[in-house]
């Protein structure tokens, strides 16, 4: 059995904007929980610069309100496709 791209795309085709074989959909979510990684260590940083005297307390905040944007995006993806996957396992074929 051979299974043939609907597009026609072979290995010789373009790669995706991301530059890498794997950098469709997966490479954007791995960014987007990469991304929340980073931004909940730089508020955990600026918590700790604040509690020690040396952050200033607007940092503190807006580093803690990205953290949390970027944590409720994340999640916001992981929940559209664990409820995508759902719905594709649940097809009858």
């Amino acid at each position: 059995m051979t299974v043939v791209p609907l597009n026609g795309a072979g290995d010789d085709a373009p790669l995706p904007p991301g530059g890498s074989p794997g950098a469709g959909f997966a490479g954007a979510l791995q960014q987007a929980l990469d991304g929340a990684e980073g931004a909940l260590s730089r508020a955990d940083t600026a918590e700790r610069a604040f509690a020690s005297g040396h952050g200033g307390l607007a940092e503190m905040v807006v580093e803690r309100a990205r953290a949390d944007i970027a944590l409720a995006l994340a999640s916001a993806a992981a929940s559209r496709v664990t409820q995508g996957l759902t719905t594709i396992l649940g097809m009858q074929i």
